[in-house]
């Protein structure tokens, strides 16, 4: 196992923490490929849901140049996993018609028909949940129990957008005049272009896919390079349950994700773009959407705070700060990126944290010892060193892990003695990297933790009613965690404000941005 070649961490006194700074170093490089290959990759008890295709109009495809594939990489042990269709504009252009010639129909299927299409596509998602998680561990790197939790979450949409479409409601609106009557429908937007991420390659489309099927909508998938294999698991179920043809389709592409980005954005027969990304890349899609006037959905970079004041329950504080930063090992848009202490609790809090993160097992997501699997590859290896290297060069202390242990490989780190001219203070780290502020006061916390372009999600631990009410109003955020650090589910809505992004996902609203409301006068009466 991969966790044999880390050392026990060193953790200091509750009382103490100051210590000799380090920098990150390479612990045993060769023997990482070793560990992790030895790890077995489980049998998929059906093998038929591991497509090496793209899916277009319910068809299982290749590239109208067939030579034309990309290889998908196990990043455990960087071996390859297969190969897929090298897709580009042309197969962008095929999806979108195949998308448009079946939106009529689509959208004429009454809101129960299209409930029981979503119900039966969540059945078979249960149904097959061992097989999927094999395919997202196998492709992300996240351990097998967390893909698990991902398959049993992103089913979850399909349940809650099922029961959803039964109640798109429109409304009656008094009207002045005696002779008129007004009132509003909602109709489905039309054609969708959904990209979607490495990170949670299976929640980060049902939660876009269930909203939009249930509005009427038909949609082309662009998954990320990273992690395809996911997204045409779900087509192969998707087809099995009778989603009609058309409705459904997935491109795939590592070379053209830019070109077929820009197609997605440009092409007037898609009437919405949905995107889980950067904000790079978000302000890049949404300036191409607006030569056709698109509605757009963007869940962009987030820089989140997670504040802890002194009369928190600490324990309480620390199982919340393991949920939000670690989840994922760290490469979550909503995991904690900036984690704020106040002075009192500080010490007891550090040491805490740093018991709980050194009992962390890295290693391949198979092995059934694994808390927390690979980064998902070198550049993303890179900028936690480069975040680590800056932190602890301008003063930051490592408490406990801190290495890279090879390949993909990181050990996650709490880092003590932060300042606010450390890059982890304004950049989003999506690592392992616990890095902890001192702060005095609410105000001094609250003006910390807003200085960022960024509101996605914000947390903070207090048992004082009046600051709770007080930091949930004042966070600049579009979500707020009190006193937990786990906020995701398919009832709540989730988005971001400022520069993290445009629109809602899940809850009663996550239907409402793939709807047009229409305004019907009724005259003549």
């Amino acid at each position: 196992m991969l966790r044999s070649i880390v050392r026990t961490p060193y953790v200091h006194s509750c009382l103490n923490l100051s210590h000799a700074p380090r920098k990150h170093v390479l612990v045993n490089p060769s023997a990482w490929r070793t560990l992790a290959s030895s790890t077995k990759i489980p049998k998929l008890s059906d093998a038929d849901l591991m497509r090496h295709y793209a899916f277009i109009n319910n068809e299982w495809v290749l590239s109208h140049n067939a030579e034309a594939k990309f290889p998908v990489y196990d990043p455990a042990t960087g071996e390859e996993i297969g190969q897929l269709p090298e897709m580009d504009i042309k197969d962008t252009q095929r999806a979108i018609q195949a998308a448009s010639a079946a939106f009529p129909l689509w959208a004429q299927q009454t809101g129960k028909e299209r409930h029981d299409l979503l119900k039966k596509w969540y059945d078979a998602v249960i149904a097959h949940k061992d097989d999927l998680a094999t395919i997202l561990t196998w492709e992300n790197g996240k351990s097998y129990t967390e893909a698990k939790g991902e398959i049993t979450y992103g089913a979850s949409f399909f349940e809650w957008f099922a029961e959803e479409a039964v109640r798109a409601y429109g409304k009656v609106i008094p009207s002045p005049m005696t002779n008129q009557r007004y009132l509003t429908i909602k109709q489905p937007v039309g054609v969708v272009g959904i990209i979607t991420p490495w990170n949670f390659p299976t929640a980060m489309i049902t939660r876009k896919v269930g909203a939009a099927l249930a509005a009427g909508c038909t949609v082309v998938i662009k998954p990320g390079a990273e992690t395809p294999y996911s997204a045409l698991a779900l087509c192969e179920l998707a087809k099995r349950v009778g989603i009609p043809e058309g409705v459904v389709n997935v491109v795939t592409t590592k070379k053209h994700v830019s070109d077929i980005g820009n197609e997605l954005c440009t092409n007037p027969l898609v009437r919405k773009i949905s995107f889980t990304g950067s904000t790079k890349v978000g302000k890049t899609l949404m300036s191409q959407a607006s030569g056709t006037m698109k509605k757009v959905s963007l869940e962009l970079g987030g820089n989140a705070p997670f504040i802890v004041f002194d009369d928190a329950d600490v324990d309480a504080a620390v199982e919340g700060a393991i949920a939000s930063k670690f989840r994922g090992t760290g490469q979550t848009c909503i995991c904690a990126n900036r984690i704020y202490v106040q002075k009192g609790i500080y010490p007891l809090f550090a040491c805490r944290l740093a018991e709980k993160v050194g009992q962390f097992k890295v290693g391949h997501g198979f092995d059934p010892d694994t808390t927390h699997g690979p980064l998902i590859h070198s550049n993303a290896v890179e900028k936690v060193k480069k975040h680590l290297d800056d932190a602890t060069s301008k003063g930051a202390e490592i408490l406990v892990g801190g290495r890279h242990l090879g390949g993909n490989f990181f050990e996650p780190a709490v880092l003590s003695e932060m300042t606010s001219d450390m890059l982890i203070a304004s950049e989003e780290t999506f690592g392992p990297i616990a890095p902890l502020f001192r702060f005095s006061t609410e105000d001094e916390v609250l003006k910390l933790a807003n200085d960022t372009p960024f509101g996605l999600a914000g947390y903070f631990f207090s048992r004082d009613i009046g600051r709770i009410w007080r930091v949930a109003e004042k966070l600049e955020t579009g979500m707020v965690g009190v006193n937990t650090g786990a906020i995701s589910n398919c009832y709540a809505p989730f988005g971001g404000v400022k520069e993290s992004g445009l629109g809602r996902e899940g809850s009663c609203y996550g239907l409402d941005d793939y709807m047009n409301i229409k305004y019907i006068n009724m005259g003549g009466l």
